[in-house]
């Protein structure tokens, strides 16, 4: 079922209908050449942007970096914590944190979108959930806690527009995720039972998220660096 959904997911009839991640990252990053992929993880989004001729991925958690180095998804790595690196300014055509705000405390996430600022040349480019979502370590990973929320007037307090993504808020969780679920299975945070109807509920409901992103699970932040 797991592959099904993700050969699904990922192709181009489906995403362009119901704009995933993947689809909305490509296409805002398809006049960018080069990206700083902040907290880049073992199987960052980028992989499919095949436009990037050079991208650096930040990652501290050794096994991600590592697997992502086994993918090539990546020209360089940096194994630090992505508030402990620095770059000079233009460094970069778009700098990305797809997943990473959350697992850092407030005040950290605001100097980074700060920093990020400084090293785009075009566009910053965040993906995160629609404010606060509980969520421990797993996976031996103590970096996957999430430590703080953001919300859509935050994000456009600071200059970015929002769309919504996975669907409504309401069927997927607002608690931490079961123990020992598959992280990476895009059913992992859906959880009203029977877990497939409501997937499909959450994948039709993205046609109403994406424009009406208060409504979404997740947001996808853009903001063009003049």
């Amino acid at each position: 079922m797991k592959k099904t959904i993700d050969k699904i997911y990922h192709s181009r009839f489906f995403s362009s209908i119901f704009r995933t991640t993947v689809f909305c990252l490509k296409k805002e990053l398809k006049n960018c050449e080069s990206v700083l992929d902040l907290g880049c993880g073992p199987s960052s989004p980028l992989q499919y942007c095949k436009n990037v001729k050079y991208s650096v991925g930040v990652e501290t958690f050794r096994p991600s970096l590592e697997e992502s180095k086994k993918r090539k998804i990546h020209t360089e790595y940096i194994e630090k914590k992505v508030e402990k690196v620095d770059f000079p300014e233009n460094s970069f055509d778009a700098v990305i944190m797809i997943e990473v705000l959350e697992h850092l405390p407030e005040n950290i996430g605001y100097a980074m979108l700060e920093k990020a600022d400084k090293w785009a040349k075009k566009k910053v480019i965040v993906s995160t959930p629609n404010g606060f979502l509980p969520q421990n370590q797993y996976d031996g990973n103590p970096f996957q806690k999430h430590l703080s929320g953001w919300e859509i007037r935050m994000m456009k307090k600071l200059g970015f527009r929002c769309r919504g993504l996975s669907g409504f808020k309401f069927i997927r969780y607002d608690a931490p995720i079961e123990a020992g679920r598959d992280q990476d299975d895009f059913m992992a945070s859906v959880r009203l039972r029977p877990r497939i109807f409501w997937f499909i509920i959450a994948t039709l409901s993205q046609l109403i998220t994406y424009p009406f992103p208060k409504y979404a699970f997740e947001i996808f932040c853009v903001k063009k660096i003049k």
